[in-house]
């Protein structure tokens, strides 16, 4: 049998006879319903002849013929209202499992549930129904296809890629027509974070209203993303409003999966669980580094790709520095939990990271991936692989957790034509024009490219794409090219860092000259840089469309 789980109550399939009925109800499937309309093909076997045998195994049988191509709202209303009244799980079948799963997701959408969650499950069951996306929006009807507003230029996602974006294409070419989508009401300096757990910054130091920071001229929609349809150059946003583009461009940053580590989400923010990679908890992290003058503290790092793949040890140092000042260092037991084999990705850096981590005593373990956490227990359960490649179970009890979650691209990205098969937005890398959609660009954390998702790569990327945006337009002659650049500031103490720049292939690309700054030394004067000189830069440089030591470089130009 090839039928396809779409979830625990349902599984569809391709046209069945009776004589699978047998493996259906062993399978434990307790109904069918036929999707197919009698007499499609010369060899297709009638319902009255499933229902009969269905009925002889003591199965339901209901039939509910749609025709190829012209699901109906009233037929998905029909379909919603059998799955509540046929004992489950069902196993609906047409001829090749489309039509059911069209049904299941309509009728889903009209009981609002989310659009990526409905267009995930069916493409995991290996159905792509992007294009009933928009009539999921709407709710599972059958939407006109009136166009509720046009733009030039829309851009997705007001984060720091978007600002910046949007403020070079208006530097390059004022009063372009650009839209920027966000539903947010505030835009965060997200790498001060950091500096936040570590009582550095206030909060506040990281925060503005997203009014404050839009380009003046762009058109703020703030909405969601539901889904994208390429073919037809429109972004739909949640309630179905329909947006058109000539040119798209694609920068929504990741998804923080906390609901990816069992128990995470009711501990967060208590019992010693706490993350820097949330603007709430961040101040959390400072109390307990505080208060913590014994025991053990762990800090975790999942699979890649992360946001800042730096970060998570950044907070560990900045922990244990302060420990060390508070002269209680040595009765602190400090693990650091990596799901990666390595501690960071380029080994130039690595010689200066090494004499911390010994300094402090950290013990490090590789492999380990959190999976669970038990918070009033305070307990974490990771999984370890072995050199061999077989894995086991272990439990590290805590006094506090820094835990930095699984990411992964947004849920209307990894279902979208846009993405390629591990989700991310499919660019090329050094133009970042998306590999099928000639009009369509993308940047930020949301693509496919091997550099590190950082701002600093946000802020090299920008300018890129918007002079590629204009070159494809015919403003521009030539072709903008962005080789991978992302720096990581690694705050190894309070008052220096290991400043790590580099590009493609973990090639080191310092900003300044050696006898400067060294990156591969810690140094007093990289700490000043991030404390004093890097979040003006951010604020009124990166968002407002100053391409300090930003400026792309040319690759070719655009033929004729």
């Amino acid at each position: 049998m090839d039928f396809k789980v779409i979830n625990k109550e349902l599984a569809v399939s391709p046209q069945i006879t009776a004589a699978d009925l047998h493996a259906i109800a062993q399978a434990g499937y307790r109904s069918v319903v036929c999707n197919r309309p009698d007499g499609e093909a010369g060899d297709q076997p009638g319902y009255l002849e499933i229902e009969l045998a269905a009925h002889a195994l003591g199965l339901q049988a209901r039939y509910l013929p749609v025709t190829s191509g012209k699901v109906t709202d009233e037929e998905a209303l029909h379909f919603g209202e059998l799955m509540t009244q046929l004992p489950g799980p069902v196993l609906a079948y047409c001829r090749t499992g489309t039509r059911s799963a069209t049904l299941w997701a309509l009728s889903q959408a009209q009981r609002q549930q989310p659009v990526a969650r409905i267009l995930e499950s069916a493409r995991n069951a290996g159905y792509d129904l992007s294009g009933v996306a928009r009539r999921i929006a709407n709710g599972g009807r059958t939407p006109t296809d009136v166009v509720d507003a046009a733009h030039e230029i829309v851009i997705v996602g007001a984060g720091a890629a978007g600002i910046a974006v949007a403020a070079s294409l208006l530097v390059r070419k004022p009063g372009i027509d650009i839209a920027l989508i966000d539903p947010a009401d505030v835009h965060y300096y997200q790498p001060g974070w950091t500096m936040v757990g570590a009582g550095v910054f206030p909060p506040a130091h990281t925060a503005r209203t997203m009014a404050s920071v839009m380009p003046p001229g762009v058109k703020w929609l703030k909405a969601a993303v539901a889904a994208f349809e390429p073919e037809r150059n429109v972004v739909v946003l949640d309630g179905c409003r329909v947006v058109k583009y000539e040119q798209l461009i694609v920068c929504p940053g990741l998804k923080l999966d906390w609901d990816g580590i069992e128990g995470l989400p009711e501990t967060l923010g208590r019992n010693g669980v706490t993350s820097n990679y949330r603007y709430d908890l961040a101040p959390y992290t400072w109390e307990l580094v505080q208060a913590l003058r014994g025991g053990r503290a762990v800090f975790t790092q999942p699979p890649m790709p992360i946001k800042c793949a730096g970060a998570p040890q950044k907070a560990m140092y900045l922990s244990a520095d302060h420990w060390k000042r508070q002269g209680v260092l040595n009765q602190i037991d400090i693990q650091f939990c990596n799901a990666g084999g390595v501690l960071f990705g380029v080994a130039d850096y690595v010689p200066a990271l090494m004499e911390y981590v010994n300094a402090y005593g950290i013990h490090l373990q590789f492999n380990h991936q959190l999976v669970a956490v038990n918070g009033p227990a305070h307990e974490a359960t990771f999984v370890r692989t072995a050199a061999d490649g077989t894995k086991d179970q272990v439990t590290l009890p805590f006094d506090m957790l820094h835990v930095v979650p699984p990411q992964k691209a947004p849920d209307f990205i990894r279902v979208s034509p846009l993405a390629d098969a591990a989700g991310w937005v499919d660019v090329d890398l050094s133009s970042l024009r998306h590999k099928k959609y000639a009009n369509i660009f993308a940047l930020g954390d949301c693509t496919n490219t091997t550099n590190a998702k950082t701002a600093a790569a946000a802020r090299k990327q920008a300018p890129v794409v918007a002079h590629n945006v204009l070159a494809a337009r015919g403003v521009a002659t030539s072709v903008a090219s962005y080789d991978g650049y992302g720096s990581c500031p690694l705050t190894v103490e309070r008052g220096k860092i290991v400043l790590a720049e580099f590009t493609y292939g973990g090639k080191l690309a310092p900003s300044f000259p050696k006898w400067l700054i060294d990156g591969t030394r810690p140094s007093a004067l990289a700490w000043q840089l991030k404390e004093r000189i890097l979040p003006p830069v951010y604020w009124d440089g990166m968002l407002k469309g100053r391409e300090w030591l930003a400026h792309p470089t040319m690759a070719e130009r655009v033929a004729a």
